[in-house]
């Protein structure tokens, strides 16, 4: 599919951010006044730019709101009703940190909760899709949630966790590589399938639907080589998990976590740019593209 920058920003920065806020919801690291005050302006600037980044994909931004109302069968609606239950509930949660000194426990886990959920259901935007294929699997709620509590960690200060998690997200990132390539072709759809021609034979594309390109070509249709996806896959698995387990592995200071920080985030957005762009949508059949 075609990876839109917007996308792509907007599941890299909510994901850290939510990812940030579970790990403040569950008290770690114990903080309050001014101290609290600048970790939850972190964690609400990366979810809610990452959040607002989103709208930018849409071709009326201004309706976004009607997507609440579909919270029984959509998974975007859902999203958005955790994501703004989640942001209510740590205000206030963070408001008794930072104005009361006090640790409102119960409130700090319910938006953890919260947080955790609205990554899932963004992850499940996609998981649901059995039209891309290598979409449609639980590997891929798997990496969105623990790229973000990987990442949620780093920014945390929560070193060994952290570490931890690196090495899980990973595993799963890389499970979801391996796996994802296969999937196409084990969801035994092909262009016999496609067209229902299947029984009379071989199909072939005799020539193009159209001469020119349209929305699904545009959106649907974006065919990346091998060789090329297995450079920014060793690029993504080096800077968002080697090398960031490397530096918290050496005596900790601010510059090294930083560093660590800022490599799990180049990471992360190319993983995010692989995510989409090997994803192969079955309408690509139709135009003879897989």
């Amino acid at each position: 599919m075609h990876p839109a920058p917007s996308v792509i920003i907007f599941t890299t920065l909510s994901g850290l951010g939510f990812g940030l806020l579970v790990f403040l919801g569950l008290g770690m690291p114990s903080v309050t006044g001014w101290t609290a005050f600048w970790f939850f302006l972190i964690g609400y600037v990366l979810a809610v730019g990452g959040l607002l980044s989103s709208t930018f994909h849409l071709g009326h931004p201004e309706r976004a709101w009607k997507a609440f109302s579909q919270w029984k069968t959509s998974w975007l609606s859902r999203e958005g009703i955790c994501a703004v239950a989640a942001l209510i509930v740590m205000a206030l949660y963070g408001a008794g940190l930072v104005f009361f000194q006090s640790q409102w426990a119960v409130l700090g886990w319910l938006g953890a909760l919260l947080s955790l959920g609205t990554v899932f259901t963004t992850s499940m935007i996609y998981a649901q899709m059995k039209t891309v294929p290598r979409w449609h699997m639980p590997w891929t709620p798997a990496k969105f949630l623990t790229l973000s509590l990987a990442g949620g960690a780093l920014l945390a200060g929560q070193v060994t966790l952290a570490i931890v998690l690196l090495i899980l997200a990973g595993a799963i990132t890389l499970a979801t590589w391996i796996i994802g390539d296969g999937q196409f072709a084990k969801s035994g759809t092909d262009m016999q399938t496609a067209t229902g021609l299947g029984a009379i034979g071989q199909v072939k594309a005799f020539e193009p639907p159209h001469t020119g390109t349209n929305y699904l070509l545009r959106e649907f249709v974006h065919v990346v080589g091998r060789k090329h996806s297995q450079k920014l896959r060793i690029i993504s698995g080096v800077l968002a998990f080697a090398l960031p387990i490397l530096l918290l592995l050496l005596p900790f200071s601010h510059a090294i976590a930083v560093l660590a920080i800022a490599s799990h985030l180049a990471g992360v957005l190319t993983a995010r740019w692989l995510f989409f762009a090997e994803a192969e949508h079955v309408v690509g059949l139709y135009y003879g593209k897989r």
